[in-house]
């Protein structure tokens, strides 16, 4: 029997409240989901820089550290590599990725863009957009519109037809359309400012019912909330008063490029940009990178961006946890949800506590009462009064009292597990070797007169691209005599370029991150007759940022010039050039099962330019994961079982300002650096789910010349962990039950492994870093004992930092700490 017409309407009318209740909204404290105001900590993972078996542990990884919102970029050219055909499989898989996070219970802050930026290749962008008729990036122009649009519907309509969106029982509560345009508006004006208000129109009309976004955008037109990214956000204020304050990218460090130091964010610093922006009024903050990982194959950008893509994230690059980066912002998440009630209430009131000091109160309607305490002095350690009680405050660091009167937290007392990661030798690997062909025309190549851009003839489906041009030396050219031959002069836009005479290599150059364009000079050694001269041109990653980067250009666009003749100089700009796209190699598809064994491979040779290597092995064992050592190579790229694991350039050795690193005073990308002198990247992520138990194969392509003997796999594992706390240490669980215990020391090993070995235990006032501790003046003598007895052979433990449990007090009346360096295995 039919149910009756009100029964439809009844069911309708439910099903729009239920609808109705959960929508997203927002107002000028916080972003408002099911009806309630949030302080929101979200951290970006990108899901083509990792693999879909990682995608599970680093979300959960990512709950357990305390986040409400995993935030990701939608990377275009991966998902519509040629016009109209699509891929949304394996690394791409965007919406397997999104339901994991919603199995997780987290949310989704989606940044559609769809420019990207992201240190990806070309921004993001399908480098077929660029050859669209009368297109222009990202301003008024109509063949750039379409296809924006066109890509940002399909993402949307995606996520509505898979139920993704909040309002719809899904995890996706906030959008984001464009991607850190206000600077390039500014310089580029009416144009500009028309297409940025065309992208914001064109992405409210696409009705996602969650709020939509635009970073670094001073002009955002509401609906749409603008929101700031960057090392430190405490100044930035929305557009409107009626819009929440955000911080889109909370940098965790910056990115690695080939030739330039590794940096590094002092976890202190971070914390603490992080605590000042919510004591501001702030109530979003996403932290870019929490789990940076890998540009496989030829995503990364730049050019000259590295393959590893770690960021000093609290997640590394292996998907193992940075300690302490990781533990210490978990317990800053836990100590600011403890006092959401009163954040998102009203405004703070702020009070001088001192020259660099002050407090930022919040209250709330039930009485809730919140501090942070700041001392803003880069030097000097701070005493303040605050609410008829005394505290102690590090320079620049910021205590948490979620009561106005108990610190639970300082951004600048860090008392997380330190974990030593080491890189563990798991085998060797045996090598043959093929050589590419200097000389090899293929039946696609041809011939024109002038030079051609190359990213127009290779529409980056490789990395490289051949230069071929034939130069006539007359019997009587005085320098085949005289023994002073002529120089050749190659100026390119770059990125990388070698030179061969008559099947020779005769030189090589390289650009900068920094600046691409390079010019090779050098002599040639020329015989009578013709003369072959072979210029191999190779991409380091296209432009991902900069005013109308489709404008850019790559490879030997000239003038080319030989000088020393009896003519004096010959521009062989204008002569005829041949042109081969790509390597013989990758015709072959030699990187793969069936193109490696359709050739002739020979014992391998050493310190030899343009050379293909292959080697098999079995998977090691255990559950690590792994890394190649390419550090004996120069350049090239590296496939496992036909995948692209990317490019390595350990030749490229760093050249910058290192030093020692102190977390006070404002961060920049240059100050905490290592690698000075040395690879910028020496390990390559080989993900374990690409490996087969046995019979792998490995294919490498080394471009300058390098010894593959020298190339191992290695573990990540875990070498030492240490912990160094306080005495009155804050604690969170002491804070939770009102008992004012002392500080604990926790020590925790990777899964499966146990502490087999207290390397170091010291109870007073111990000197040095984990991996080099010493004892100082105050030390307990039984400082090992309770670590011994509690630790050994466990997979974690822990130990009350009281004087009892040391033996009794060493040195009265002196703040001391317990600083404790353990082995697992």
């Amino acid at each position: 029997m039919a149910p009756p017409a009100f029964a439809y309407a009844a069911v309708a009318v439910a099903v729009l409240a239920a609808a109705a209740s959960a929508a997203v909204t927002y107002d000028r404290k916080a972003v408002v989901v099911n009806g309630q105001r949030r302080i929101l900590l979200s951290g970006s993972i990108h899901y083509p820089r990792s693999v879909p078996e990682m995608w599970p542990d680093l979300i959960q990884k990512a709950k357990d550290g305390g986040l409400d919102v995993v935030q990701t970029y939608v990377f275009w050219n991966g998902h519509e590599p040629s016009p109209g055909q699509y891929y949304f499989e394996g690394r791409y898989d965007l919406v397997h990725f999104i339901k994991l996070v919603k199995q997780a219970g987290l949310y989704v802050h989606l940044r559609i863009g769809p420019y990207v930026c992201a240190e990806w290749n070309f921004g993001g962008f399908p480098v077929w957009l660029k050859y669209v008729p009368g297109i222009r990036f990202r301003t008024d122009n109509e063949p750039f519109k379409s296809e924006m649009q066109k890509f940002t519907t399909k993402i949307v309509d995606m996520m509505k037809s898979e139920g993704l969106f909040e309002w719809q029982g899904g995890p996706i509560i906030l959008s984001q359309i464009e991607n850190e345009f206000g600077p390039l508006e500014w310089d580029q004006g009416e144009p500009a400012k028309a297409y940025a208000s065309w992208a914001a129109n064109m992405a409210v009309a696409l009705n996602t019912g969650v709020p939509w976004i635009m970073c670094k955008e001073d002009d955002a037109p509401d609906p749409i909330i603008n929101t700031c990214n960057g090392f430190y956000c405490d100044w930035f204020s929305p557009n409107k008063p009626h819009k929440p304050t955000m911080w889109t990218e909370a940098w965790t460090a910056w990115y690695t490029g080939f030739g330039i130091p590794v940096p590094h964010r002092p976890v202190e610093d971070l914390a603490y940009g992080v605590a000042k922006f919510i004591q501001k009024g702030g109530s979003f903050v996403n932290y870019y990178m929490y789990h940076g990982g890998t540009n496989f194959g030829r995503t990364a950008g730049g050019p000259f961006i590295a393959t590893s893509y770690d960021y000093d994230a609290p997640i590394d690059e292996y998907g193992l946890l940075r300690e302490p980066k990781w533990g210490h912002l978990k317990e800053l998440h836990k100590a600011i949800k403890l006092c959401e009630p009163a954040l998102v209430a009203g405004d703070p009131i702020v009070t001088s506590l001192g020259n660099a000091q002050q407090a930022s109160v919040f209250r709330s309607s039930t009485g809730a009462c919140v501090a942070f305490l700041e001392n803003k002095d880069k030097v000097s350690y701070a005493r303040v009064a605050f609410n008829g009680m005394h505290y102690g405050l590090p320079p620049w660091s910021i205590s948490i009292l979620p009561d106005c009167k108990t610190t639970v937290y300082n951004t600048a007392r860090v008392g997380s597990q330190i974990s030593q990661m080491k890189m563990e030798w798991a085998g060797g690997l045996t090598w043959q070797s093929y050589n590419e062909d200097i000389n090899s025309l293929g039946e696609e190549s041809f011939t024109t007169i002038g030079l051609l851009e190359q990213i127009n003839v290779t529409r980056d489906k490789t990395d490289y691209l051949w230069y071929t041009t034939y130069v006539e030396i007359a019997q009587d050219e005085q320098f085949l005599s005289n023994g002073k031959n002529p120089t050749l002069t190659v100026m390119s836009a770059g990125h990388a370029l070698h030179i061969f005479i008559n099947g020779q290599l005769t030189g090589t150059v390289y650009g900068n991150v920094e600046d691409p364009r390079l010019t090779y000079r050098g002599s040639v050694k020329l015989w009578p007759g013709s003369n072959t001269v072979s210029c191999l041109s190779i991409a380091v990653g296209l432009p991902n940022v900069g005013e109308h980067f489709e404008t850019w250009n790559a490879g030997i666009l000239g003038p080319v010039t030989l000088d020393g003749l009896n003519e004096g100089r010959r521009d062989l700009t204008w002569q005829k050039w041949t042109y081969q796209v790509g390597l013989k190699g990758e015709t072959l598809s030699l990187h793969s099962l069936s193109g490696s064994s359709s050739v002739e491979w020979g014992e391998p040779v050493q310190k030899q330019p343009l050379t293909w290597y292959k080697a098999f092995f079995n998977a090691p064992d255990g559950d690590e994961p792994l890394a190649l050592d390419m550090s004996s190579m120069g350049k090239g790229q590296i496939w496992i079982n036909g995948q692209g694991i990317g490019r390595y350039w350990p030749g490229y050795k760093a050249s910058g300002t290192c030093g020692n690193c102190d977390y006070r005073g404002e961060y920049d990308e240059k100050k905490c650096q290592t690698n000075c002198g040395d690879s910028s990247q020496r390990w390559y992520h080989v993900p374990r789910s690409w490996l087969n138990p046995t019979g792998n194969l490995l294919v490498i392509f080394e471009e300058w010349g390098g010894d593959p003997t020298g190339i191992s796999m290695v573990k990540r594992t875990t070498g030492s962990i240490c912990a160094d706390v306080s005495e009155w240490q804050p604690s969170m669980k002491s804070w939770h039950t009102k008992d004012y215990e002392k500080a604990k020391v926790h020590l925790q090993c990777d899964h499966g492994r146990k502490i087999t070995e207290i390397k170091f235990a010291s109870f007073g006032t111990p000197q040095g870093s984990c991996g080099s501790y010493s004892e100082g003046t105050c030390h307990a003598h039984k400082s090992y004992d309770i670590f011994l007895k509690n630790c050994i052979g466990q997979e974690r433990c822990g130990v009350s930092v009281v004087p009892d449990v040391f033996g009794g007090d060493p040195c009265p009346g002196t703040m001391k700490r317990a600083v404790v360096e353990a082995i697992c295995g």
